[in-house]
């Protein structure tokens, strides 16, 4: 991002992802978003794109990129398919979280890459949302193994996931600090899955993942025990940004179907357009979305300059998914019943737009966030 804007090479790898789009993802993608499932073939296009792979060590198949043209991607995807907007975060987290264990590397990342293996982030707990400091799953040390005990609820990707990269309490009196990682494959005995269903989100899918005495051996330990917790914090400074474009990049769709509608339906005469009552409402929500994706851009190049970001991060995805989530409802509501209809892709897109507002922390804990970091600690109770 040179200067105020995309780098020319940015610029044209946005280009090349957007024709992508349109040509193969967009294609289905309305019937796609409202169908529990991974759809394979689509998961293998976008890896043949490399989009899998990006930040991914090219050893594993991966390809270098800075954060910036990871947003891009992301925001693109999005515009065409919502769920593959979500699977170049799949190599980014687990290349980050497997790099202390280079079997582990060696045995999931291709797969990973080229969309074979699929993986889970297990951090949630049905008492513990955003507290997730004070999780109650347990890791007991057995020798080699450690028995994992508890409950994951609402993880994403979680139904149809290869493996879940699972954190659990080593030592339980330690807090935050006893907290470690470990990657434990779906098909473990005594890991059992249940679907949530929910009004969005469908092809990713939410599950409750429950471990009843599960044996991992210790070489699926993610780094040292007791740094899980600290390691998958410093990720969600870029999970935010790029959640809030996905939702943003609904957002701006939606907008756009809403410009075409308003130029074309006749009311009294004349275009919807020409009344200030609908044309300002576009207006201002263009505006929020505009603001919006360009704080969510600043934060990511802030984090490929090394400079502190988790304040911007936390102000992106607080902001992004309520002017999308607002930005989508007017859209809907300009279409008027048919925008209402199941017809048009709208209600799916707020449905889905919904489920960034509490995706990786509600806007409540985001604003704690930017008062701990403008404020002082002291003051974000």
């Amino acid at each position: 991002m040179g200067g105020f804007g995309f780098t020319e090479q940015q610029e044209m790898f946005r280009r090349e992802v957007r024709n992508f789009v349109q040509k193969e993802l967009l294609p289905g993608a309305k019937e796609r978003a409202g169908v529990a499932g991974i759809p394979r073939d689509i998961v293998r296009k976008v890896a043949g794109m490399g989009l899998i792979g990006l930040r991914v060590p090219e050893k594993y198949g991966g390809q270098p990129a800075d954060w910036v043209t990871v947003g891009i991607a992301i925001e693109e995807l999005a515009r065409g398919d919502f769920f593959t907007s979500c699977l170049p975060t799949q190599g980014i987290f687990s290349s980050y979280l497997f790099e202390k264990n280079e079997a582990i590397c060696e045995e999931w990342l291709p797969a990973i890459v080229k969309g074979e293996r699929t993986v889970c982030l297990a951090l949630t707990e049905s008492e513990v949302g955003s507290d997730a400091a004070n999780i109650k799953t347990r890791a007991v040390r057995d020798g080699d193994v450690y028995v994992l005990s508890g409950e994951k609820l609402s993880i994403s990707f979680g139904p149809w996931a290869d493996a879940a990269i699972l954190f659990a309490k080593t030592d339980p009196k330690a807090g935050f600090r006893g907290i470690s990682a470990f990657l434990v494959p779906t098909n473990s005995p005594g890991v059992t899955r249940s679907t949530m269903p929910m009004m969005g989100w469908r092809p990713v899918g939410q599950a409750i993942i429950t471990l009843d005495n599960v044996r991992v051996p210790r070489g699926r330990l993610l780094g040292e025990e007791g740094k899980g917790f600290a390691a998958v914090m410093t990720q969600f400074d870029f999970t935010r940004p790029v959640l809030a474009l996905q939702a943003l990049a609904l957002a701006q769709l939606s907008l756009e179907d809403a410009i075409s509608y308003a130029q074309q339906r006749q009311a009294f005469g004349q275009p919807l357009a020409k009344y200030e009552g609908v044309s300002f409402k576009i207006a201002e929500d263009l505006t929020l979305v505009e603001a919006a994706r360009l704080l969510c851009y600043r934060a990511l190049w802030l984090r490929e300059q090394g400079l502190p970001h988790s304040k911007e991060s936390a102000m992106c995805k607080w902001l992004g998914p309520k002017v999308a989530v607002r930005a989508i409802h007017d859209s809907l509501l300009t279409h008027g019943h048919v925008g209402y209809s199941e017809e048009y892709p709208l209600q799916q897109r707020l449905k889905d737009a919904i489920g960034f507002e509490i995706a990786d922390g509600t806007a409540e804990i985001m604003k704690l966030i930017v008062v701990r970091e403008a404020l002082g600690k002291e003051f974000a109770k």
